[in-house]
C-alpha cells in the first residue's frame, strides 16, 4: 500500500468549500488554474492530492485575511488533505513546499492554518531525529533528577568576551546547570564567537575540574553552514557540550547538515515563531512545525514560558511543550527538551510542574536570576527551591519560610 503524508488545516473560504478544498489539492500537487491535457485521470489518481476530510465549523461575514475573494459569507471548516510519499519521497525541504507553500496564497483562501501533520515511517528511516534528546543532554549537563536550571547571557549583546566569561564565572560559582548565548549574540566584531567560546570554556573547565561538574553552555553558532561546523568543531575542542542555533536562520538544510556533522546536542531556538503563528487565521500550529525540527536533529526546543513577556497563552505555551515531549511518529519517538523562557521566574514552577507532569526540561531566567537582591548564587538557589516546591507539592510561601534565597526572592519576583 502506497505510504501518504496527512496534513490538517484551519480553513477559511469565501467559495464553496469543496472547491475551495479542490483548488488546495490541485495546487498542491498535479493541478494548476486551468485543466490541463497531460493531467490524465490515472495521473491524478497516482499523483494527485486527496481531500480525506471536510467539516463545516461555521460562518462570518468578514474574511480574515485580505486580498481573497468577495463574498457576501465566509465558512470556516476543518480540512484534511493526503500526498502520496512519491510526490516527493522523504525528503522534509519539499515536504515543506507541499504542506505549507503556496496553498496560503489561494483567492480562494480567506484563512488557513496547518494544524497538524502525519507522516509515514519512511520519514523516520531518512531523519536521524536528536542525537541526545533528553536522556542525553542530563547525562551531559550533570543533572539526573528535576529540571535543568538555566539562564541566558545578559546584556544579550554588547558584553566583551572577558565580560561574558566574568557573567558566566558568577552563574557557575552559584550552581547554574545550563547557559546560553542570547540569540542575538552571534559573531559581531565586539564579541567573536572564537573568543567568547575560548574565554567561557576556560572558566567552565576550571570550575568542573574543582567540582566534577561541568556546565552546559550552548554557544550560538548561526550562520553559514562552512561557518556552523567550524564553530562547533571549535567549541568540541575547547570541551564544550552544547551548541545552539537559530532555526528559521539556518533553515531546514542546515540543521540537517548540523546534525549530520555535530557531535553535541543542538539548543534549537525558535526566534521568529510569531511571523508564522501570531494570527490565529493563518501560518501554523507548534505541534506540527516541531515536527519537523525534531527529526532533523534538534534536542532542545524553545517553547515560551507561563506569564511570558510576549503575546502567546499559557495554553499555547503548555500545548507547545506537550507537543516536544510526545513521540513524532510510533516509528520514531525521538524526545527532545522543552526550553521554557521569557521573563521566567520561581513563581513558573509550580503551574509548570502541573501543567505537564514531568520535569523533564530546561527552565531558563534571565532577569529572575540576575536581578535577584542577594546576587547570582541566591537567584540559582531560588529558582531551585521553587521547583522543589513545586514538585513536593508544597506551596511557595511555605517553603520559603525555611530558605532565605527563596523567600527574598518572592519579593522581587512579583
Amino acid at each position: 500500500m502506497t505510504e501518504r503524508i496527512h496534513a490538517k488545516y484551519w480553513l477559511e473560504t469565501g467559495t464553496d468549500p469543496r472547491a475551495a478544498a479542490d483548488a488546495i489539492a490541485g495546487e498542491q500537487s498535479s493541478g494548476t488554474f486551468v485543466a490541463l491535457p497531460g493531467e490524465t485521470r490515472e495521473l491524478k489518481e497516482r499523483s494527485g492530492a486527496r481531500v480525506e476530510r471536510l467539516e463545516i465549523l461555521g460562518q462570518t461575514y468578514k474574511p480574515s485575511l485580505p486580498g481573497g475573494m468577495r463574498s457576501n459569507f465566509y465558512t470556516q471548516c476543518e480540512l484534511e488533505l493526503s500526498w502520496p510519499i512519491e510526490n516527493m519521497g522523504p525528503s522534509l525541504p519539499n515536504l515543506m513546499s507541499t504542506i505549507a507553500g503556496n496553498l496560503f496564497e489561494l483567492r480562494q483562501v480567506s484563512g488557513l492554518r496547518l494544524t497538524g501533520l502525519r507522516l509515514p515511517p519512511s520519514f523516520a528511516a531518512a531523519y536521524p531525529g536528536p542525537a541526545f534528546g533528553i536522556e542525553g543532554t542530563r547525562r551531559m549537563a550533570g543533572v539526573e533528577h528535576g529540571p535543568i536550571i538555566g539562564t541566558i547571557i545578559k546584556p544579550s549583546v554588547g558584553l566583551a568576551p572577558e565580560a561574558t566569561a566574568e557573567h558566566v564565572r558568577e552563574l557557575v560559582a552559584g550552581g547554574i546547570d545550563f547557559i546560553k548565548d542570547d540569540e542575538l549574540q552571534g559573531d559581531g566584531p565586539h564579541c567573536p564567537f572564537d573568543e567568547r567560546v575560548r574565554a567561557v570554556m576556560r572558566v567552565v573547565n576550571e570550575h568542573a575540574e574543582r567540582t566534577g561538574k561541568k556546565v552546559m553552555v550552548a554557544f550560538n553558532l548561526t550562520g553559514e553552514l562552512d561557518q556552523m561546523r567550524r564553530r562547533h568543531d571549535l567549541v568540541l575542542e575547547e570541551g564544550g557540550t552544547c551548541v545552539m542555533a537559530v532555526l528559521n536562520s539556518v533553515g531546514l538544510v542546515g540543521l540537517h547538515e548540523l546534525r549530520r556533522h555535530s557531535q553535541l546536542p543542538i539548543h534549537a531556538h525558535r526566534a521568529g515563531w510569531g511571523y508564522l503563528s501570531r494570527s490565529p487565521h493563518l501560518g501554523w500550529d507548534y505541534a506540527p512545525w516541531q515536527q519537523i525540527w525534531r527529526l532533523l536533529g534538534a534536542d532542545h526546543l524553545h517553547v515560551n514560558g507561563l506569564a511570558n513577556k510576549f503575546s502567546e497563552s499559557d495554553e499555547s505555551v503548555i500545548a507547545a511543550a506537550r507537543a516536544v515531549l510526545s513521540p513524532v511518529m510510533p516509528e520514531a519517538p525521538l524526545p527532545a527538551m522543552p526550553v521554557f523562557s521569557s521573563g521566567q521566574t520561581g513563581l513558573q514552577a509550580a503551574p509548570t510542574f502541573a501543567a505537564i507532569r514531568c520535569t523533564d526540561l530546561i527552565h531558563t531566567a534571565g532577569g529572575g536570576i540576575f536581578g535577584h537582591p542577594g546576587g547570582i548564587a541566591a537567584g540559582v538557589d531560588a529558582m531551585r527551591q521553587a521547583w522543589i516546591a513545586a514538585m513536593e507539592g508544597v506551596p511557595l510561601e511555605r517553603h520559603a519560610k525555611h530558605h532565605p534565597a527563596l523567600q527574598d526572592a518572592l519579593r522581587f519576583w512579583k
